[in-house]
């Protein structure tokens, strides 16, 4: 019986997948289809809904502003943008912070930063930004110019000129390209979309080391590491990566579209009234959610939670690989995990046959890279959670591995 609640060619471009399934509402780890069917979240809205769904505390504080004071533009300030942007600069050795609506509009900030920063500190030469392979950084043309997938970027070039991509973790290559001629580097700490990728020590400490030696602006690209997800607040902090910027987005106003690019005192000093701007960052209702989301996400025992069910989470899919013999590698940390699908045949699309599977059985999960089934569940989750999920991961598999043998 076909599922009624997936619509088929949605008004959408065809960008958008042909069919969607469509949900009505969630709450607190789970959501349901418009046919009242449930679905444990292991998706967590690609990362952005870290405290779940259906949340009072977070309703009542948009309602309440919302009556207050819904929009202004920046031409103004509102009392929430004051106070979050407050708090947020205590995070880190930093002097000012920009909102903004997504972590693509981050992005693109913290590169025409960096630079403004080379221009106006080291002069006209020194304009090239360096990225990664298998990195995303975002689709506006700037950031994209940074994401270096071909699926992405073919259909739209020409793009920024002065980008250059190296092999992610390889010091030696870092060390033969970086100079004074750049403006910038933007990194992720786990590649999110190239595989759960994650960055060395010794990677980290030859990015800090060669970024000041040649007056580049280290960009971290937070955007879905930061804000507790892998069980440390930001999770350049766990390898000892120091950003001259950092950039984060997804979770940061509960599901609403918020984003920051948090700046330096060096680079904030060098930009100059009207160099930038936006509309919508920063309003009033998504800064009051954010500062009810900053206080419960950098609470230190919650983190702790976050940590010990990453732990347990690992120690599952350490399990549930024993069990499949198409299961490899485990990547990520925290609550941001991943699992190879190994697949022996080029043209049977086992991660795919894995996710619809999964999705039939009542449980959403994500993608990363060509071949890596991501887990990015709401923070809030437990781990009576966690195991319903396992559970539901260890049964289709044990079905897809019967279909396998036949």
């Amino acid at each position: 019986m076909p599922n009624q609640a997936i619509i088929k060619n949605p008004p959408f471009p065809n960008c958008f997948a042909k069919e969607l399934l469509v949900i009505s509402k969630g709450e607190g780890v789970y959501v349901e289809d418009i046919a009242c069917k449930r679905y444990l979240d292991f998706s967590g809205g690609i990362a952005v809904n870290a405290l779940g769904y259906g949340r009072d505390d977070l309703a009542r504080t948009v309602y309440e502003q919302m009556k207050r004071l819904v929009h202004i533009s920046n031409i103004y300030t509102s009392e929430p943008a004051l106070a979050l942007a407050e708090k947020m600069i205590r995070s880190g050795d930093f002097n000012a912070v920009q909102f903004l609506n997504s972590g693509s509009e981050a992005n693109e900030t913290a590169l025409k930063y960096a630079r403004l920063y080379a221009l106006r500190s080291k002069g006209e030469g020194a304009f090239k930004l360096l990225c990664f392979k298998n990195s995303f950084h975002g689709r506006t043309f700037g950031a994209l110019s940074l994401t270096p997938n071909a699926k992405y970027q073919e259909p739209y070039k020409p793009l920024l000129p002065g980008v250059e991509v190296l092999e992610y973790n390889n010091v030696r290559a870092l060390e033969a390209s970086l100079n004074r001629s750049f403006a910038g580097v933007i990194v992720e700490v786990i590649q999110g979309e190239g595989g759960l990728e994650a960055m060395s020590p010794e990677f980290a400490k030859a990015l800090n080391g060669l970024c000041r030696k040649h007056d580049v602006i280290l960009i971290v690209d937070e955007v879905q590491t930061g804000l507790s997800r892998t069980g440390s607040f930001y999770a350049s902090q766990v390898i000892g990566l120091c950003p001259d910027i950092i950039t984060l987005a997804k979770p940061l106003a509960g599901g609403l579209p918020l984003s920051a690019v948090l700046l330096p005192e060096k680079v904030n000093k060098l930009i100059h009234l009207g160099e930038h701007g936006t509309t919508f960052g920063g309003g009033p209702v998504t800064t009051a959610v954010a500062l009810k989301v900053w206080e419960l996400l950098s609470d230190v025992s919650f983190i702790n939670q976050v940590n010990e069910k990453g732990v347990y989470l690992k120690e599952c899919l350490e399990t549930l690989k024993r069990s499949h013999s198409f299961l490899g590698e485990i990547r990520g940390r925290g609550l941001l995990m991943g699992i190879e699908i190994l697949d022996g045949s080029e043209k049977d699309e086992l991660l795919t046959t894995c996710m619809q599977a999964l999705q039939e059985q009542g449980l959403l999960v994500l993608r990363s890279g060509v071949n890596i089934l991501r887990i990015a569940p709401p923070l809030i989750i437990s781990k009576t959670e966690l195991k319903k999920g396992i559970d539901i991961m260890d049964r289709v598999f044990s079905w897809i591995q019967a279909d396998k043998k036949q």
